[in-house]
């Protein structure tokens, strides 16, 4: 699977501002610090989370950020979305080009399924789910007993 550390982070960055920026916007370098990501790095991040009205930014003394809707109304997917954070099963990049040279390799269709799975579960999972714990039921059924515990994050 690719997935770099941008969309990580990003999703790191804003629960860290769902968690802790309730009362008042959340300073980058307090994130920063907690999160132990380059202040640099969260920068060119959050320009990208702003653009896509994810986070909102305010100016002057306690200024930094806050998000741009409540955390149950952002899922995880929109994160890696606006961060540019493809999650990526194959060596194939779009149509037409395959694995190996012109062709799709033997476990192409295996690997983009799971990777539809992942973009369904992150697109089920909002942001309040990431600080909160997801809920066990909506992880998989297989060896999981479904008692209405959530899984921590």
């Amino acid at each position: 699977m690719e997935l770099n550390t941008k969309g990580r982070y990003a999703v790191m960055a804003m629960a860290d501002i769902a968690k802790f920026g309730a009362d008042s916007a959340v300073p980058l370098s307090a994130v920063a610090e907690r999160q132990q990501i380059s202040l640099a790095y969260l920068e060119q991040i959050f320009l990208r989370l702003r653009r896509a009205g994810l986070v909102v930014s305010a100016r002057g003394r306690s200024g930094g950020y806050k998000l741009g809707r409540a955390a149950e109304d952002i899922n995880v997917a929109e994160i890696m979305r606006a961060a540019e954070e493809r999650t990526r099963m194959t060596r194939c990049m779009d149509e037409g080009v395959g694995c190996i040279g012109e062709e799709r390799c033997l476990t192409h269709h295996l690997w983009a399924a799971l990777g539809a799975h992942i973009a369904v579960f992150l697109s089920d999972v909002s942001l309040r789910e990431v600080v909160d714990g997801i809920p066990i039921t909506k992880l998989p059924t297989n060896n999981v007993e479904r008692s209405g515990e959530t899984v921590a994050s």
